[in-house]
């Protein structure tokens, strides 16, 4: 299997998030990474389910790199996009998609 490649016929998009999802946590704590738990034990990296959606064409793309790149303002982390250190949003800047000042 190349990387960035499915297998030929897979389609198990929750297995593979599962799998993922299990392989970044167990990295994190062989890291000694300190990880917090909820109320049924479970560390809160991650959000217990996801959404599944195929990008149909590109205006769906930009509409989806859009709300990525707006989440930490919504949640508050951050009063603008471009204060948020950990995002691809920088790159699109120096790309010209986005003005620095997108989204206020």
């Amino acid at each position: 299997m190349r990387c960035g490649r499915w297998p030929e016929g897979d389609a198990d998009y929750s297995g593979r998030w599962r799998a993922i999802k299990a392989r970044f946590t167990k990295a994190l704590k062989r890291a000694g990474v300190e990880l917090a738990r909820n109320e049924k034990g479970e560390c809160d990296v991650w959000q217990r389910r996801f959404w599944e959606h195929t990008i149909r064409d590109e205006r769906d793309l930009r509409h989806h790199v859009d709300y990525v790149h707006y989440n930490p303002v919504k949640h508050g982390l951050v009063r603008r996009v471009s204060d948020w250190p950990h995002s691809t949003f920088h790159r699109y800047v120096k790309e010209g998609v986005y003005s620095v000042e997108w989204a206020g």
